[in-house]
């Protein structure tokens, strides 16, 4: 039995290592030059709430975008109660902003994705939107790239993932394999290529074309989903449209998480979700993360040498092997790549906690509200 483990275990990592469409390659990929003609159009839409502390960087960096086009930035203010809007207006003053208020939440809807549809619907004529977060620090170049890039590659919807902050200790220590485990599970290439299913985006930075959006029946489409930048760009993908993801190193995302339990509640918002809210699908999760994070280490620290010891630790040493470009992405020590096992078993605790808030009917807790659905 333990040989058996020790044998899948190493088949699970020769097969992320080379199956998997090199997910684990945290590689940038050159941005194309535009093409020729003139630029078009582009709203971007901004939902917020409760973001003192970091819409006036995010809004200014959109303000000061170089793009040769005409740029519209739509903040919606759902509800904020600590001067949000009067904030953003002073980062982008001029016209180039405009503040709305989000109408009252509507049943069947999630918070943010109906400020994004209200976004959308003052911004009827442009071209493309461009759905960021309030908490997205966008370099110059940035709108200017992602458009090149959605049409040079005649792309539908075009997302960066962003260098999420990595300064605190809880940071350092659960950052990179949060970006790691999200490529595991969207792979870019995979992503790109039209003949698979596979689909996701990031949704802190998202460029759409609006005719796509509108063919797939607009935001509503989405409106009560948790997860929701994976659900347009598998919306998007499923109405025959191209999807590409991928990495932005200049793109930063400056909200804090401190500690251990900031990024643990972030976690546990859509782990549940992200199993169907299957008590059967949680149960095989924590089986398989079990085999594939926790018996390497486990097994090549404790059995005798032999063939099931050296399928451990040729299985722990593939998994350092691979997650070590998202340790050094991140710009951390090299120890941090054999030290996974261990941050997996963070992210097992809060894939757990997820389950037990949704079964409180406290599930997908984000901003004051419960966006997961009723049981």
């Amino acid at each position: 039995m333990i040989a058996a483990v020790a044998a899948l275990s190493f088949a699970i990592w020769l097969y992320l290592l080379l199956g998997r469409g090199r997910f684990w390659v945290m590689r940038e990929e050159p941005v194309p030059p535009p093409p020729t003609g003139a630029a078009p159009s582009v709203a971007a839409i901004v939902p917020a709430r409760n973001e003192a502390a970091v819409v006036g960087r995010a809004i200014g960096s959109l303000a000061a975008q170089r793009y040769p086009g005409r740029l519209s930035i739509v903040l919606v203010d759902d509800s904020s109660e600590d001067g949000t809007a009067a904030l953003a207006r002073a980062a982008a003053p001029g016209d180039a902003l405009s503040v709305i208020p989000a109408r009252s939440l509507p049943a069947g809807w999630t918070g943010k994705m109906w400020a994004v549809a209200e976004g959308v619907r003052s911004a009827a004529t442009s071209d493309y939107l461009l759905l960021t977060d309030a908490d997205i620090a966008h370099p110059p170049d940035n709108l200017s790239g992602l458009v090149a890039r959605a049409r040079a590659g005649g792309y539908d919807l075009v997302s960066y993932m962003v260098r999420l902050r990595c300064v605190s200790a809880a940071e350092q220590a659960l950052i990179p394999a949060f970006v790691f485990f999200f490529f595991l599970l969207y792979p870019p290439k995979w992503i790109a290529d039209p003949a698979r299913a596979e689909a996701g985006a990031a949704g802190g930075c998202i460029l759409i074309r609006r005719e796509a959006l509108e063919r797939i029946g607009g935001i509503e489409r989405i409106r009560a989903e948790v997860i929701d930048d994976c659900a347009l760009a598998r919306a998007v993908k499923q109405s025959g449209g191209k999807v590409w993801l991928g990495l932005n190193c200049d793109a930063w995302s400056i909200r804090e998480y401190g500690t251990f339990a900031e990024i643990g509640r972030m976690i546990s918002r859509t782990a549940f979700t992200q199993l169907g809210y299957s008590g059967w699908m949680l149960l095989g999760t924590l089986a398989g993360l079990a085999v594939t994070y926790l018996a390497p280490p486990a097994l090549t620290l404790t059995l005798p040498a032999g063939p099931a010891r050296a399928m451990a630790a040729a299985a722990w040493l593939i998994m350092t092997a691979i997650y070590l470009p998202a340790v050094r992405y991140y710009r951390r020590p090299w120890f941090w790549a054999p030290l996974l096992p261990a941050i997996t078993v963070f992210y097992l605790g809060a894939t757990i906690w997820s389950a037990v808030t949704w079964w409180r009917g406290r599930g997908g807790m984000w901003k004051g509200r419960s966006a997961a659905p009723a049981r």
